[in-house]
């Protein structure tokens, strides 16, 4: 090779290994930013399991189109992800506060877990109480799950005195084992008032005390509170068990998406009328559902899944919705539902229900 060739390949080459090294690099090496992304769209059914439930009088119906419940994506990135996922429209990236708060990555997953267990309960005691089984539906501890914090939080504040975990057991001395007795200890605070809690830290096992001032709820200035919101610690009793296996998913977004997949799996008939239904939406006791996140996100893993319908929180702002229906495209119809009953309705007029003949 003449010499001037080789003079001008060296920096190329160098700078060819150099370029490589740096993409290698910024593929392994994360960095303080997370993303939402869209997950995927699975069946429900293809996760439940049920124990005895022959001789409780159930029995399994499996449907033509089973119910999908969704997910979003919310990993931390590298250095690399941070770049691509920046240039993606479906993807948020958001700063680690803007993801976790003030709470820890490990106690949010740790709550999201734990959010997702009560999600889960919730659908089977709605769904079969709807069927008509024997089901009931206990309190249980009282758990800190998020703070509520003023702009400038007093020094007696829950923000300073409590963390997300605690399980509070004592107000003034009085013994508190559930939400019910909770409030009937908070009944005629006010803001300002000096009350003492005994509570048990995250990841201990003795009591302390701790001293806290109650403060106006910001969502209602006639309401006094502590300053926490607590977890959803209820449990279901049930006739036979039921098992979803949901691995590492966390959150309480699905409840909507379970509790019709159970409908669907113990009723003959079907549900979704042979129609790929995909559903979305927090789901309480009274048959509520309610908001979730990442709705843009997660609309785009239900278009991508061949899905015709899919049913959301009404609750959802109008702008997230008009978002929703705008990357949905013509080919997934997006149906707001303030409830249970509502969505069922929505399934009867697709030609489903139960006792109904798949369409399609």
């Amino acid at each position: 090779m003449p010499q001037s060739r080789l003079w001008w390949s060296l920096p190329l080459l160098t700078m060819s290994w150099l370029v490589l090294l740096s993409i290698v690099v910024a593929s392994v090496v994360t960095v303080g930013l997370w993303e939402i992304a869209p997950g995927s769209a699975e069946q429900v059914s293809e996760r439940m399991s049920f124990t005895e439930a022959e001789s409780a009088g159930a029995e399994r119906y499996e449907p033509d189109s089973p119910v999908m419940f969704v997910t979003a994506l919310g990993n931390r990135l590298t250095a690399l992800s941070a770049l691509v996922a920046a240039i993606d429209p479906d993807a948020d990236v958001q700063t680690r506060r803007e993801r976790f708060g003030d709470i820890a990555p490990s106690e949010q997953r740790r709550l999201g877990f734990q959010s997702m267990t009560s999600s889960k309960q919730i659908a089977e005691f709605v769904a079969l109480r709807r069927l008509g089984f024997d089901v009931s539906l206990e309190w249980g501890d009282i758990v800190v799950e998020q703070l509520v914090c003023a702009d400038e939080p007093a020094e007696l504040s829950a923000c300073r005195q409590l963390n997300p975990g605690d399980t509070i057991r004592k107000v003034d001395g009085r013994p508190v084992s559930d939400l019910e007795g909770l409030l009937g200890a908070m009944s005629g605070r006010v803001p300002g008032e000096v009350i003492v809690l005994v509570v048990v830290p995250h990841g201990e096992s003795g009591e302390v005390e701790r001293r806290v001032e109650l403060m106006v709820s910001p969502d209602d200035p006639s309401r006094t509170i502590i300053g926490i919101v607590p977890a959803d610690t209820r449990t279901v009793l049930l006739p036979f068990e039921v098992e979803i296996d949901t691995d590492q998913i966390g959150g309480p977004s699905a409840g909507l998406a379970f509790t019709l997949a159970l409908i669907d799996e113990l009723s003959p008939g079907e549900l979704t009328a042979g129609i790929r239904v995909a559903a979305t939406g927090t789901m309480s006791a009274d048959e509520s559902v309610g908001a979730i996140g990442a709705l843009r996100q997660k609309t785009v893993a239900v278009r991508k899944s061949g899905a015709q319908v899919f049913l959301v929180p009404a609750s959802q702002s109008e702008e997230e919705l008009a978002e929703a229906r705008r990357v949905a495209g013509k080919g997934l119809r997006i149906v707001p539902v303030a409830s249970l009953a509502e969505a069922l309705a929505v399934l009867e007029e697709l030609g489903g229900g139960i006792g109904a003949t798949a369409t399609l």
